[in-house]
Formats: C-alpha cells, structure tokens, sequence
C-alpha cells in the first residue's frame, strides 16, 4: 500500500502545481498585460508643402480643404508626379471616422474605383458649392466623385456619413499655381 500512497501525493502535487500557474498566468494577464481597446492616437500631419509641391507640379488644380475647424485632423498626405499625378490628403473627422481626398490623371473609372474602394455610382448627383458630385456607395468606402473635371478625377471617400463628406467637398479649394 505504501506505492498508492506515492502515487496519490504525485497527483495531488501535480494538480497544486497546475492550479498555482493558472493563477500565475491570471495575474499575468489581469496585471501586466495592457487591455487598451481604444484605438491609438493619431499624429496631425502638416501637408503644407506637399500642397503646394502638388499644385506647382500636376496638371490639374489640386484640391485641398480650407475652412474646416481645428477638429478636421490632417493624418496622412502624399504627391506621386511620376504616378499620374496622384494627390491623396487623408483626415480623421471630429467623430473618429476616415475622409480623404484623391486626384489624379489616371484612367477615370479605374482611379474611381482605386479611390472609393469599390464603391459603385448611383443616381443621386448633388450641388456642392456649383459643382456637381455623384454618389457613390457599396464599397469599403462612401464616396462623392468631381462631375466635368477634363483631365483629372477628384474623389472624396471614407467611412464618413455622406454628410462629413460633403463637408469636406464643400471645404475644398482647387488651385494650380505655376512654378517660378
């Protein structure tokens, strides 16, 4: 009887030893491990001279907006002359939700659905500030699209409301300034 004795103290101090590291790993992960489940702050980015890089170089007036309160947070900007002139200013709207503008000279249809995430026209066009914008939705994104711009495509996407994205069309300013 003196080997079942053994064996019964093996489990029982095998069973100690399993409670004592799940307790262990409880308080690892209750204490030491971050549960942040708010997204990371994002940095406000100057876009300044890439604006005005973008409005010497393209061949079309670049939009960028003008007027918008301070709570319009600038997040990412880019020129890519060599890429059709591609112009991209992203911004995080006062309720934490996505906005950008795209330009470029790109094939239209192809540089829409780039730009709109698969978004697809509708029937609804609207007036913004006298120029004329169609809805554009179903896709990762909502969008506005520019109507008669020869020469380029000017899209206003995100996972804004189309409210927040007339907003921002309503805020855009085009300008081309020639190089010195």
């Amino acid at each position: 009887m003196a080997g079942s004795n053994g064996k019964q103290k093996t489990a029982r101090d095998m069973v100690l030893s399993l409670v004592l590291i799940g307790i262990a790993a409880a308080v690892v992960y209750l204490f030491a491990i971050p549960h942040d489940n708010h997204a990371p702050e994002l940095k406000r980015v100057d876009y300044r001279v890439e604006l005005l890089t973008a409005r010497r170089a393209a061949g079309y007036p670049v939009a960028a907006p003008e007027g918008l309160s301070d709570a319009w947070k600038a997040t990412s900007v880019s020129y890519d002359g060599a890429n059709g002139d591609y112009w991209h200013l992203g911004f995080q709207t006062p309720d934490a939700q996505y906005v950008q503008i795209e330009q470029s000279a790109q094939k239209r249809a192809a540089f829409i659905d780039q730009a709109g995430q698969g978004a697809k026209a509708t029937r609804h066009t609207e007036r913004i500030d006298g120029r004329t914008w169609t809805r554009y939705t179903g896709g990762r994104y909502d969008a506005l699209v520019l109507e008669d711009t020869p020469g380029s495509t000017t899209v206003v996407a995100g996972t804004a409301s189309f409210t927040e994205l007339t907003k921002m069309a309503s805020a855009l300013r085009m300008e081309k300034t020639s190089a010195p």
